[in-house]
């Protein structure tokens, strides 16, 4: 008969202190007694963890108390996160230019600051801007935050977290290294990935139990995909599936053509450039003119097109259509209805989060990663800072160091 190992005291120990650490991340303070109900720990054992948690600088007392005597029990102390524990960093860049946003373990945000771009974007003027936005958002810090999560409108070098250039992408000429850029400004990791999977991954944090195998299609400026399956984000070898533009769809005159090429034959770029026209196109989805219909019916087929070849490959359960136009229901209504002639399809809806999904996305991984970073502090050796994907784990190393 094999007996079970018992867990060792410092395992223990390590599971209270981090139930403890999660509590005071969802509330500003807490008594002991309180730490103890909602963690279903008994106060002997709260009263331990807090005690070592203090001890590691983790945790402090508020210098607050509860009320007590004449009847009322024992004066309480109140507890919260120490200030040292450290924010998180989360940047969204984007044509629109860059937001920086510092927040801490409660998730709340403590700063938040922009710097347009103007166009063409250029690496050197992306990289001024990140870079002051990010020292901006962290001034009043006390010193650099301890991790950051971006989000970048163009695709990702999944093993270095590099922006690449693709042959049409209407955002960045050029490459762009924001881990790089980051390095003197942040403490530990700096993970980087596209902005349709950040937007994906929030839209599948609405409804996690429902949302775990969906392709979400994101219709801006620029063409994109991400593939939720079995809950995670599908990024291939290199980081760049879902890079949709040059996927061969149907024509406005029924012919083949690339997807990007649409909107150049349909009048729908803006001068000079493969960005799609977004205003020119919500004014083409509002109108009534035969012209605009048919122009309506013309993006349709072409997305239904290309709503098939991702439906074969990846056999979602539904597609959800994201970005700026990509849910306004004359577009949407056209594209279900040139879908629902197709095959084989799945159900098509817009996205359920419209405001800033990307940065959303971004801004619950930079928070996850903080709070893991936060329990993770006092079971482990200081460690020097390390570049990440956004498939990487807090400490995996790739290329370098921030």
């Amino acid at each position: 008969m094999v007996t079970a190992a018992k867990p060792s005291l410092e395992l223990l120990r390590s599971l209270t202190d981090e139930h403890v650490l999660r509590e005071l991340m969802q509330a500003n303070r807490l008594t002991r007694a309180d730490l103890a109900a909602r963690s279903g720990l008994s106060k002997p054992t709260v009263g331990e963890s807090v005690r070592r948690l203090t001890g590691a600088g983790l945790v402090v007392d508020t210098g607050e108390r509860t009320p007590g005597g004449r009847g009322r029990g024992r004066v309480g102390s109140y507890y919260a996160l120490a200030d040292t524990v450290g924010t998180a960093l989360a940047i969204s860049i984007a044509p629109g230019g860059v937001v920086a946003e510092r927040i801490d373990a409660h998730g709340d945000v403590l700063t938040r600051t922009r710097h347009d771009i103007s166009r063409p974007a250029r690496p050197e003027q992306v990289a001024a801007a990140l870079r002051t936005a990010a020292a901006q958002a962290q001034e009043d810090a006390g010193g650099p935050s301890r991790l950051a999560v971006v989000s970048a409108a163009d695709p990702v070098e999944r093993a270095t977290g590099r922006l690449i250039r693709l042959p049409d992408a209407p955002f960045l000429l050029g490459e762009l290294d924001p881990v790089d850029v980051l390095a003197p400004q942040v403490a530990g990791p700096v993970t980087v990935d596209n902005d349709v999977n950040w937007a994906a991954q929030a839209e599948r944090d609405t409804d996690p139990t429902n949302l775990s195998d969906f392709a979400y299609v994101f219709l801006g400026e620029g063409l994109g995909c991400a593939v939720v399956s079995d809950g995670e984000i599908r990024r291939g070898h290199a980081g760049v599936a879902g890079e949709i533009a040059h996927l061969i769809t149907i024509g406005p005159h029924g012919q083949a053509t690339r997807f990007i090429e649409v909107f150049a034959e349909l009048d729908l770029r803006r001068a000079g450039t493969t960005a799609i026209d977004v205003d020119r196109l919500l004014q083409l989805a509002n109108a009534r003119e035969p012209s605009a219909t048919a122009a309506r019916h013309a993006v349709g087929h072409a997305i239904s097109g290309v709503l098939a070849a991702i439906v074969a490959l990846t056999d979602p359960r539904l597609v959800i259509l994201g970005g700026p136009w990509g849910s306004h229901p004359a577009i949407l209504d056209a594209i279900t209805a040139a879908f629902t002639r197709m095959p084989r399809h799945v159900e098509v809806r817009g996205a359920q989060l419209t405001e800033e999904p990307s940065l959303t996305g971004a801004r619950t991984d930079a928070l996850n990663r903080l709070r893991s970073a936060i329990i993770a502090i006092p079971h482990r050796a200081p460690s020097s800072a390390t570049r990440t994907s956004a498939t990487g784990s807090l400490n995996e190393p790739t290329h370098g160091h921030v």
